[in-house]
C-alpha cells in the first residue's frame, strides 16, 4: 500500500500536470465543453495504453540493447532533469495552435505526446517498470493509474482552475513541479551512479 502512495505521487508529478493543463486549455480554447471533455478523456485514456507498454517494455529493451539500468537510470535522470529545470526557468508558456487539418488528432499529438509523456516521462516509466517485480509492478500501475486518473480530473476542471488561479497561478504551480521534478531526476542519478560503482566494485 505504501508502495501505492509514494509512485501514484511520483507519477502525479512525472505527469506535469499543470503544464498539461495549460497546454490543454491553449489546445482547446475553441471547443466546446462537450469537446473538451471528450478529449481529455482521449488524451488520458493514449497516456495510459503508451504508459502500460512502457512499463513492461523496460526490461526486454535493456536486454536487447545491452545497457544496464543503471547506465539509463543516469541518462534518463539527466532528461528528467533538464526537463524540470525547463519548467522552473520558462514556466508555462504555451501558444499552441493546431492545424484545422489535424484537429482531430490533438488528443494523440499533441496532448498524450508529447505533452503527458515527453522524453523524460517515457525515460522514467522505462527505469520504475524495469525496477519493480511481482505485486510490486501492481502497486505500480495502480500508483500511476492514480496520476493519471487525478490528471483528468484536473483537465475536466481546467476553465475552473484557470478562472480561479488564473494564468499566473498555473505557472506559479508549473515551477514547483519543475522543482520536484528536479528533485526527483537527482535521485534518479545518484540511485544509478551507486548501483553502477558496487557492480564494478568503486
Amino acid at each position: 500500500m505504501t508502495l501505492l502512495v509514494t509512485t501514484w505521487i511520483k507519477f502525479s508529478f512525472l505527469f506535469a500536470p499543470f503544464f498539461v493543463v495549460s497546454m490543454f486549455l491553449s489546445l482547446t480554447r475553441n471547443e466546446s465543453r462537450a469537446e473538451r471533455r471528450s478529449i481529455a478523456n482521449r488524451a488520458v485514456f493514449a497516456a495510459f495504453c503508451i504508459s502500460l507498454v512502457l512499463f513492461f517494455f523496460g526490461t526486454p529493451m535493456f536486454e536487447a540493447l545491452g545497457i544496464t539500468l543503471d547506465s539509463f537510470r543516469i541518462g534518463a535522470g539527466i532528461l528528467l532533469f533538464l526537463s524540470g529545470v525547463s519548467l522552473v526557468r520558462d514556466g508555462v508558456r504555451v501558444n499552441a495552435e493546431v492545424p484545422n487539418e489535424q484537429r482531430d488528432d490533438v488528443a494523440v499529438v499533441p496532448l498524450a505526446l508529447p505533452t503527458i509523456i515527453g522524453p523524460a516521462t517515457i525515460g522514467a516509466i522505462l527505469v520504475y517498470g524495469a525496477e519493480m517485480r511481482g505485486m510490486d509492478m501492481v502497486w505500480g500501475i495502480g500508483g500511476m493509474m492514480l496520476a493519471l486518473g487525478c490528471l483528468l480530473a484536473l483537465l475536466h476542471t481546467a476553465s475552473a482552475m484557470e478562472k480561479l488561479l488564473g494564468r499566473t497561478g498555473l505557472n506559479i504551480l508549473s515551477k514547483v513541479t519543475g522543482l520536484i521534478l528536479s528533485a526527483m531526476a537527482s535521485q534518479i542519478v545518484l540511485t544509478g551512479i551507486h548501483g553502477f560503482m558496487q557492480s564494478n566494485g568503486l
